[in-house]
């Protein structure tokens, strides 16, 4: 458990904990799900010497719960939000996914597995509880120990988060912002698909991870859900909840950084929800295609088959045991008869030319 005092426009990270909060600034108290797992009791001990304020014991196993999804819930002394967020991590995706069914996801699709961490916003203090490895906030607390405080006034963002709400919102940010990042690979992988569903000279087998990354991103449009109504909760709350707490510009600031938070959820729901659809459509003119590809091998099928039929009838004729036939005892028989069939098929050609048989009904005829 590491703990930072933000004041003065600077951070640091303090050695032990203090006895009580501080009289300006902001505590943040970061740790791990191991560590709060390891103890629970013990961990809620500290956090209540430190802040004054003693967690309920169902969102004590709320903030344990790996596989807890994106929640919201304030009482009168501290709220408590559940975000979801990336693991980046493979090993902590490959160990999570370890006794699950092997599934045929492509490498852009495996990194959409996430991690809890819970938020708990108190009076001038920040809890939060995260998995082992977490580059967003280790990255984002490294940012705030390496920040001084400026001379002038100017600069967007160049001040230190001013209470505990505008410290989780922008770690929530920071989040959200890892989601907006897989949006290339997520459309290359995509485009992949689309462009060998299409392809016409190749056949496409690898159904089983296209199932999954429709699963995946099935999953994905949930979750952006989950955490667009826990963050509206969570505006909420400031809006009503915290009037008397902060002035109102600082809380039109942290409506403001939330309604920006939701924003960047709604573009990763949006872009979800269009990649599925274009995976869908993508396999459904699949088979349209392959439908077009039959029926035009069929098409000319039945022109071969029709353009048969008449020479199998005239060989049928002549095959038959009669002794008195036309052209039977004639030496120039067989000649006559074989032109017969070459200009019955002559025929047959133009007149399925002229009715445009032999030609995809595609193209238009002027092209």
């Amino acid at each position: 458990m590491e703990i930072f005092h933000l004041k003065g426009g600077q951070a640091e990270r303090l050695p032990a904990p203090p006895p009580a909060l501080p009289a300006e600034g902001v505590l943040w108290i970061d740790a791990t799900h191991d560590e709060v797992a390891a103890d629970p009791a013990l961990w809620r001990a500290a956090i209540e010497h430190m802040t004054g304020v003693r967690l309920y014991e169902p969102h004590l196993l709320d903030v344990v719960n790996l596989a807890h999804p994106s929640y919201f819930d304030a009482t009168q002394t501290y709220a408590l939000l559940v975000f979801r967020k990336l693991a980046i991590d493979e090993s902590v995706t490959g160990a999570a996914d370890s006794a699950a069914p092997r599934r045929h996801i492509p490498p852009a699709l495996t990194r959409l597995a996430t991690k809890p961490v819970a938020f708990l916003l108190m009076d001038r203090a920040l809890v939060t509880v995260r998995p082992e490895r977490s580059r967003t906030l280790q990255g984002f607390r490294n940012r705030l120990l390496e920040r001084r405080p400026r001379t002038d006034n100017g600069g967007y963002g160049a001040r230190l988060p001013a209470s505990a709400p505008e410290l989780a919102l922008r770690l929530l940010n920071a989040m959200v912002d890892q989601y907006l990042a897989l949006r290339d690979p997520l459309t290359g992988q995509i485009d992949r698909w689309q462009r060998a569903l299409l392809s016409p000279r190749s056949r496409f087998n690898n159904w089983g991870a296209l199932l999954d990354a429709r699963l995946e991103l099935r999953k994905l449009d949930q979750l952006c859900e989950g955490q667009r109504d826990a963050v509206q909760e969570l505006r909420e709350y400031v809006a009503d909840e915290m009037t008397g707490d902060i002035d109102d510009r600082a809380r039109d600031l942290l409506l403001v950084r939330a309604n920006d938070v939701m924003e960047h959820i709604s573009r990763v729901l949006v872009h979800a929800q269009r990649l599925e659809a274009g995976l869908e459509s993508a396999v459904q003119l699949h088979f349209s295609a392959m439908a077009h590809r039959t029926s035009e091998v069929m098409r000319i099928l039945t022109v071969i088959t029709a353009l048969f039929m008449p020479l199998t009838l005239i060989t049928g004729v002549f095959g038959m045991n009669f002794e008195a036939m036309p052209l039977l005892k004639d030496p120039q028989g067989f000649w006559l008869t074989l032109g017969l069939m070459v200009l019955t098929v002559v025929i047959l050609l133009v007149l399925f030319w002229r009715k445009r048989y032999l030609e995809d009904q595609v193209v238009d005829q002027e092209r």
